[in-house]
């Protein structure tokens, strides 16, 4: 059962090809709901919550952080409720490298103090640290998964790898923040997908599990990449006033997960290559998103953001 509040970035075209699959059900709801989300459970005979629920874009936070606190915070509190309650089985809790904070040196483990430093970042991690007090006062069987940056197929054009993909395939300019030069990890969505399923299946309740790629690139090569497949010229590439308080580096360790059995399957090149193919293919998909509300944000967020020297 998909259970959605089909907020701005909520899309049910992402869903057809499940609409005639017996076992798929959708429900029209808000994890904030409480009632709902009770009744839900109860109904539909779920015995397992993942929580992939959120308000997830680093540069909304810092112009609304209110919903990111109310639907990362508030909705994850519900869901373990609900878990509490009714004895589920297990819940997962989707979250990210971000509650790390910016990591200059080395790579990130699960029990590394949080550093969240965007209103995204703290939201989450005040979910993941609600998840570990439930499981430790009440015995909630909650375990959390901690992913980089997903890349692929059905992502909304807001975030930076479709953004700029879409842009290109326009010849519109792919505004790059600062030097480019900040360090991330970019996995394919079916590698963190099956990162995640592992954890379901195999990871100890109370536990946290890093999933990522381990393989480092700088934003500015990515945008290179990206117009290097679209055979589109590096002059399209911007260069904008960087966002405040932007990360310059995370950087994940693993280990745990693999001693699991799970492996990222795909390289960078093969990840981002086949994510610019889908949305040079599927431009039915995002052509009818970016307007409306996203042309409203896009203007706000960059239409008097100052380009800078490279």
């Amino acid at each position: 059962m998909v259970y959605d509040k089909l907020t701005y970035a909520g899309n049910p075209d992402n869903l057809r090809h499940l609409e005639d699959n017996p076992r798929y059900s959708f429900v029209r709801g808000d994890i904030c709901d409480m009632p709902l989300v009770d009744r839900m459970v109860q109904e539909q005979g779920i015995n397992i919550i993942l929580n992939f629920a959120a308000e997830t874009h680093v540069d909304r936070s810092i112009l609304e952080p209110g919903s990111f606190i109310q639907t990362d915070i508030y909705g994850t509190y519900v869901l373990l409720e609900a878990t509490k309650k009714f004895g589920l089985e297990r819940m997962v809790q989707i979250s990210t490298d971000e509650v790390y904070g910016e990591v200059t040196t080395g790579s990130s483990v699960e029990s590394d103090p949080l550093r969240p430093r965007s209103p995204y970042a703290a939201s989450k991690a005040g979910g993941d640290l609600i998840c570990l007090a439930y499981y430790t006062t009440y015995g909630t069987p909650v375990v959390i998964t901690r992913g980089s940056n997903s890349i692929g197929p059905y992502q909304y054009p807001e975030k930076v790898v479709p953004l700029f993909i879409t842009n290109a395939l326009d010849d519109l300019p792919l505004p790059l923040y600062g030097d480019g030069l900040q360090m991330r990890d970019y996995q394919y969505v079916i590698d963190h997908c099956e990162g995640i399923d592992t954890v379901l299946h195999k990871g100890k309740i109370g536990e946290i599990y890093n999933v990522g790629s381990g393989v480092e690139i700088r934003n500015i090569d990515m945008a290179k990449q990206i117009l290097r497949f679209l055979k589109k010229p590096k002059s399209l590439i911007r260069y904008v006033e960087d966002r405040p308080g932007h990360d310059r580096r995370y950087s994940l360790d693993t280990t745990k997960l693999q001693a699991l059995g799970w492996r990222s399957r795909h390289t960078f090149q093969e990840a981002l290559e086949k994510t610019v193919k889908w949305y040079k293919e599927n431009e039915w998909w995002w052509r009818k998103i970016k307007s409306g509300e996203y042309k409203v944000w896009y203007e706000r967020q960059y239409g008097k953001r100052k380009t800078i020297a490279p």
